[in-house]
């Protein structure tokens, strides 16, 4: 049985199952699992034998630790509890290959690793930007950079055994407590049974290669009545929004002149399902928002000679996905904008860790031997750097001899040379120490709250991120303006309190009022009381893809910003048959929940009329049913039926081992008095005959 400290933290809710199975298990409901994800060539991930991975817990805080696990210990194979500091390449060098370990939980660290870390490759997306062996091989590989010195790599390996992320400190401390009663040896010996064991189910259906798995899930759809599909694809939706609308039923004249602005809306970590991404994603998301809302405040925005079009690409972590697909549809004629109507090309980056107050701009050396192209990217240059007063900003360009940092922007380069820059916090190496890791939180921008804050004054309060991000996004709306041939020499504002919501609402808690006030009632389901993920979600084989969460918080904060209120009511908000808007093709609707009445639980909904469109973005070499395609990103995910992670008391083989013989011999004895039951049968059950019994009704 389980101790009775360990039982009353189980009945603070870790545990709810039926008594019998409380006093054996422990569930561990607050874990993510590193699950199976495979591309052209190769699987990654981790995953669990099929009946899961059982092993002996054994604590380790410190690299002796390691010592118990893979040389003296008398009882593995040994599942770790893994202070996460010491979840590092050397460490899990050491693990990897050795039989005594069967599987590892990981401790989220606090505070976060000082050293940085991150599971990322040290070139991201190495192979499927601009810079290949045919063009650019000098950049290559990031021979002249590598941006993500940190980098580990371990979302890019395949390992044998299941590994866990412990999200929950109590939970944690279950393990640990339990580990102290049974585990530990005392006065020199090793520890008695019953030990303290865990198990760590996530079996994965698919293996080898995307083209494996791919190539089953045919076989399954086309000869099976029943089919179940092993993997399914990564993907999801691109946003996009222009300044001026555009008709999404046709394609752009050709004279028609567009600057588009792009940033990335999707990351990941090492374990399933989690990445808070706040300086790899969401802080240049958010300056692209702030940017679009100032814009939009402008009086002659509409009349300006040139477009805007901002666009937030998804699965761009993953050998970027939705810029690939934007790209490949505005080739083929599936986009209304082509590349040919693209004048030039801003992109967002990490930017809320700048050091100094620099912003950094970083070109491509290739495009811009050509000299028409190279003297649009100066101007655009010029133009940033002319578009702020802020000594809080200081705008300076990177070596030109330097290639581009992984960006969306490499994607259209392949297709056709761009004027195009793209904006970060880091003249090198990222500044971000925790890139596309779970470590990558609001404390990583240093999104500082003052102690005693309810949650809606934290909504309000606006923290020198926000300001810092709001300064980033003024340069932004303001040289965009100046691109578009706008006339006016005032610095456009971003507004810094709008900047702080999204903050809030992206990175700590969703579930505010500003967002109940501007989602669908459809979508409030999704409004939750932590912090928001930004992994891209796999798709389903067979069905429609459908908008993440993510995706359907940035379409109702995009919606808002640059939307207009209509006075429609719900069924022509809904219902475009219905609707006496002349220009309705050109928008789309939504009818959003509005804020509570004052002093009432009502609310009063409205609807908006807006710009924004999404854009599917899964990878083409699925359309192309190219599955080993070099070109295009080939992510899916494994299936699996069950992700479960338990601990209990194991006791001795010889326990075990006596309990087997004796519920063998009780087996055999039950035999033996069943046969010979059966066999005399007629003698002893003979008392009473047939003609005997007296039957009433």
């Amino acid at each position: 049985m389980i101790s009775a400290e360990v039982e009353e933290m189980l009945s603070k809710g870790i545990c709810r199952a039926n008594s019998v199975e409380r006093k054996i298990y422990v569930n561990l409901n607050n874990t993510a699992p590193c699950v199976r994800l495979l591309n052209a060539t190769h699987q990654t991930g981790c995953q669990s034998s099929r009946n899961g991975d059982t092993g002996v817990i054994h604590v380790v805080e410190k690299e002796d630790d390691l010592l118990w696990v893979l040389e003296t210990g008398p009882n593995p194979p040994y599942m770790l509890l893994l202070d996460g500091f010491l979840f590092t390449r050397d460490t899990m060098a050491k693990l990897k290959g050795s039989s005594r370990v069967s599987g590892i939980a990981v401790a989220f660290s606090k505070p976060s690793p000082p050293d940085g870390f991150s599971p990322d490759l040290q070139c991201p997306n190495d192979g499927f930007g601009v810079y290949t062996e045919e063009h650019g091989s000098q950049f290559a590989h990031c021979n002249k950079t590598t941006w993500n010195p940190l980098g580990t790599g371990f979302s890019y390996e395949d390992f044998e055994f299941p590994i866990f992320l412990l999200q929950d400190e109590n939970e944690t401390e279950v393990i640990k407590q339990c580990y102290r009663e049974h585990n530990i040896p005392q006065n020199g010996t090793d520890p008695k049974y019953p030990l303290c064991a865990m198990q760590l189910y996530s079996h994965m259906h698919a293996v080898t290669s995307t083209v494996t798995c791919m190539r089953r899930n045919s076989i399954q759809m086309s000869f099976s009545i029943n089919p179940e599909a092993v993997c399914d694809t990564l993907a999801g939706y691109n946003v996009w929004s222009a300044v001026k609308p555009i008709n999404i039923s046709g394609t752009l004249a050709p004279e028609d002149r567009v600057i588009m602005v792009a940033t990335k809306v999707d990351s990941r970590s090492f374990f399933w399902n989690i990445a808070p991404a706040a300086e790899s994603t969401v802080s240049g998301m958010v300056t692209q928002l702030a940017a679009a809302e100032a814009l939009q405040k402008v009086p002659d925005v509409q009349s300006l000679p040139m477009n805007i079009m901002f666009s937030f690409f998804q699965g761009e972590v993953f050998d970027y996905i939705g810029s690939s697909r934007m790209v490949y549809d505005m080739e083929k004629g599936k986009f209304p904008v082509k590349l040919s109507n693209i004048h030039s090309f801003i992109e967002l980056n990490q930017v809320a860790l700048r050091n100094n107050s620099f912003l950094w701009i970083h070109t491509d050396p290739l495009s811009r031997t050509n000299d028409s192209v190279n003297a649009e990217v100066e101007k655009l240059i010029e133009t940033l750097r002319n578009s702020t007063t802020n000594p809080n900003v200081t705008v300076q360009e990177a070596d030109q001899s330097k290639p581009l940092p992984p960006a969306s922007f490499q994607r259209f380069l392949r297709a056709r040379n761009i004027p195009g820059v793209v904006l970060t916090d880091h003249r090198n190496a990222y500044s971000n120490k925790y890139f596309h890791s779970i470590y990558d939180t609001a404390d990583n921008i240093h999104m500082d709250y003052p102690d005693g804050l309810s949650k809606e004054e934290a909504l309000e309060y606006i923290t020198d991120a926000a300001r810092s991000i709001a300064d980033v996004a003024s340069v932004l709306a303001t040289t965009l303006y100046r691109l578009a041939g706008g006339n006016n020499t005032m610095e456009i504002k971003a507004d810094p309190k709008t900047v702080t919501r999204m903050l809030y609402g992206f990175l700590k808690m969703s579930n505010n009022s500003w967002f109940q006030s501007i989602i669908r009632p459809e979508w409030k389901g999704i409004l939750q009381d932590f912090q928001p993920q930004y992994y891209v979600t796999a798709t389903l084989q067979g069905t429609k893809t459908t908008a993440n969460n993510q995706t359907a918080l940035l379409l109702s904060v995009l919606a808002n910003l640059t939307g207009t209120v209509v006075n429609f009511t719900k069924e022509e908000c809904q219902s475009l048959d219905k609707a006496t808007d002349p220009k309705k093709e050109l928008y789309d609707y939504y009818w959003v929940q509005g804020s509570r009445n004052e002093n009432s639980t009502t609310r009063t909904p409205f609807c908006v009329r807006t710009s924004m469109r999404s854009h599917l973005a899964e990878s083409p070499a699925f359309e192309l049913v190219e599955w080993g395609s070099t070109e295009y990103s080939t992510w899916t995910e494994s299936r699996w039926k069950e992700i479960r992670a338990r601990i209990f008391l194991v006791p001795s083989h010889h326990l075990e081992i006596i309990t087997l013989a004796v519920g063998l011999l009780v087996f055999i004895i039950s035999l033996v008095v069943t046969y010979f039951i059966n066999a005399k049968a007629d003698i002893l059950f003979s008392g009473t005959q047939e003609g005997d019994v007296n039957v009433a009704y």
